[in-house]
């Protein structure tokens, strides 16, 4: 693919490849539990476990995360007798928008969910299932964080911590969506067991607030785009999951929204010079995980007629449209040197993947990633100092996103 290619164009005319040939524990006959992360290389056995032990999560810079804040400054920022900004009455009009609840029914299962699991088989077979649990775990991570700021923010605002935990109601709805279809092949994530054994990522308030965000808009984008790709491409459509992004992604957006909402309610974290910066780093961060992760499991994208580079750079391009209505600065991704960039990342990181592969001592291994490292962190900061889009005025960026489909 060009470098210089961006993607407004319709998803069903990506460039396609062949397909692959024909909350706690689940307790099916058959099961493995599964209690790490989506490195892990799943096995069998009579029961599932319900315990293990900490050793036994593999902690990646790319995998899901958990997270946790100062809950206390949070009850500051939402008190509205410390802060005047607060919109009460925009917050009580999203709030009527979760209790409709518009996908309460959305979520049944059928027969052709087992149907389909058992016909996958090979390569994608086993990079599905490592799809299900990356994203059953961030869905629960998300479930995890916002059930806690609803129950902290309850006396501070109510209406606030009402949408808080009628969010975690979604993300509990989807990460128990996933792990039911983990059943369809006989696994299931102990739920329970990553509550407590994953480590948690503390993040200050302010950037709970720009990774949230960056994190449910590019979620909308990713399952949006997919689901119209095989709409038109039904050919691909290998498992019934993908039939739910819909409305599905229609969550993300709203989650999103109330985040963009909250950010507006908090005009210190929009206004400065530091803002613009975190801004960057934050959409740089996600942009670069998302590529870097997709990019290592272009087996997945195959698997469903997606051209893994040309998808993400279409995700990502339309997240920074969305994104620049709300953050101050965004990065020039539509910038061809963007790509160009991003793709020398995916060589380093290559790399380093094949160094941690290596029967080398774990000395020498070192000694082979700190040049390699160098590069990476190079590029990263090469692409952050690149001139950047001014945006952000909060309701209308400089630019409106363009119809695609």
């Amino acid at each position: 693919m060009a470098a210089e290619m961006a993607l407004v164009k319709p998803i069903s005319k990506f460039s396609s490849t062949p397909k692959f040939g024909n909350p706690r524990s689940f307790s099916y006959p058959k099961f493995s539990t599964i209690k790490m992360s989506a490195t892990t290389q799943t096995t069998r056995s009579p029961k599932p476990k319900k315990k293990g032990n900490k050793g036994e999560i593999k902690e990646t810079l790319l995998a899901p995360r958990f997270y946790t804040t100062d809950f206390d400054e949070m009850e500051t920022l939402f008190n509205t007798e410390i802060n005047k900004n607060l919109n009460q009455s925009e917050f009580e009009a999203l709030l009527q928008e979760f209790k409709t609840d518009y996908n309460q029914t959305h979520f049944v299962r059928n027969k052709e969910f087992k149907e389909a699991a058992d016909k996958m088989q090979g390569p994608l077979r086993q990079i599905f299932v490592e799809f299900l649990e990356r994203s059953c775990t961030a869905e629960f991570s998300g479930f995890l964080l916002y059930k806690e700021l609803g129950r902290r923010l309850k006396k501070t605002n109510p209406v606030v911590a009402e949408i808080f935990s009628l969010m975690s109601r979604d993300e509990a709805r989807h990460a128990g969506f996933l792990n039911k279809g983990l059943s369809d092949f006989n696994l299931a994530l102990d739920l329970g067991f990553l509550t407590k054994a994953r480590k948690y990522t503390f993040f200050k308030p302010k950037f709970i607030f720009y990774a949230t965000y960056l994190s449910e808009k590019i979620g909308y984008w990713r399952y949006i785009t997919i689901y119209r790709h095989l709409r038109e491409n039904p050919e691909y459509q290998c498992y019934p999951i993908f039939k739910y992004f819909e409305n599905w992604c229609q969550d993300e957006n709203r989650h999103g929204d109330f985040f963009s909402a909250l950010m507006k309610a908090q005009p210190q974290f929009l206004n400065d010079w530091k803002a613009k910066l975190w801004s960057r780093f934050f959409c740089l961060s996600v942009y670069v995980t998302m590529y870097l992760n997709d990019c290592q499991r272009t087996a997945f994208y195959e698997g469903i007629g997606l051209n893994t580079k040309e998808f993400d750079m279409h995700v990502i391009i339309e997240t920074n449209r969305t994104t620049a209505r709300i953050f101050p600065a965004v990065l020039d991704v539509e910038n061809p040197e963007f790509k160009r960039k991003l793709d020398r990342m995916v060589e380093i990181n290559q790399k380093l993947l094949a160094v941690g592969e290596s029967e080398d001592n774990s000395l020498v291994k070192n000694f082979k990633r700190i040049p390699l490292v160098a590069a990476l962190v190079s590029e990263i900061l090469a692409a952050y100092l690149m001139p950047p889009i001014e945006s952000g005025s909060v309701d209308l960026a400089e630019f409106e996103p363009k119809l695609v489909y």
